[in-house]
């Protein structure tokens, strides 16, 4: 079930430049996600309202209240995030992946529906990814940041892998073929790699941090050490291709561990508190 919850962390503290324990390249990585995600769960909203709308009524009303924790969960991670971007702007960047999201989605209008929650499912795949290993890696790739902005990244990645099912089994129940699942996978994995590079290296060009050589070594450590993202991200993607794939194969007791350990941060919507 997809909880809708309360962020309590104070966002409009602040933020320290290099708030992710004064490492440029890991601030810079961070930063780049989160200018993508105001418009990215915008869109993802979108998608799975207007696929909903081409359910059956008893398909749509077994549905209904897991497609409505998602659209609530999202809706909480574009407002969080838009907070915390204004810290990134006030420092002087600028997001341009945001641009690049509007101008795909645009191409998306008119088309069939399942297209755009296709898209989704294929980005809620490569967040599940990134939100484990996240919360795996931890202790490295936040070492040193502010609590109260670990909390944060950390709520994020739980909820992604609370509803990573959620825009896979809608796409199926809309009679998604599997040709076009993994071909929007493709396409969406390219975008996302090449947007969140190019983001990355402008972040640390208005910080004047590229060229510096602790940046490239914390890039080479973050992308390709043993517990790098490449590393440890290959093998999940993968399985994305598989016939018999279903994002519940992956493991998301880690999330459920975090959201159960710190229920005092995250509250459901309307709890007492």
């Amino acid at each position: 079930m997809n909880t809708v919850r309360r962020l309590l962390v104070d966002l409009r503290a602040p933020v320290a430049r290099h708030w992710n324990g004064g490492d440029a390249f890991r601030t810079a990585l961070f930063n780049a996600l989160s200018f993508s995600f105001p418009a990215g769960e915008q869109f993802f909203i979108d998608a799975v309202r207007l696929g909903a709308q081409s359910l059956p009524d008893e398909q749509s009303e077994r549905s209904d209240a897991e497609l409505r924790g998602f659209i609530g969960q999202e809706a909480t991670h574009r407002r969080i995030h838009a907070l915390f971007n204004q810290h990134l702007f006030a420092q002087g960047l600028d997001n341009r992946w945001e641009a690049r999201i509007r101008r795909r989605a645009r191409r998306l209008d008119g088309v069939d529906a399942r297209a755009g929650v296709g898209v989704t499912a294929a980005t809620e795949h490569l967040t599940a990814i990134l939100a484990d290993y996240l919360l795996a890696q931890h202790a490295t790739a936040l070492a040193g940041a502010e609590p109260r902005l670990r909390d944060f990244w950390l709520w994020h990645a739980s909820e992604e892998l609370e509803h990573r099912s959620t825009a896979f089994d809608l796409y199926r129940a809309m009679g998604g073929n599997e040709k076009w699942r993994r071909k929007l996978f493709f396409v969406v994995s390219v975008n996302f790699a090449v947007d969140l590079c190019r983001q990355t290296t402008r972040n640390l060009w208005r910080d004047g941090s590229l060229w510096r050589l602790s940046t490239w070594a914390s890039g080479l450590r973050v992308l390709g050490g043993r517990n790098g993202l490449l590393r440890r991200c290959a093998g999940p993607w993968w399985r994305y291709l598989g016939a018999d794939f279903h994002p519940a194969q992956q493991d998301g007791s880690a999330g459920e561990r975090w959201l159960a350990a710190h229920a005092e941060l995250a509250p459901p919507l309307g709890a007492n508190g």
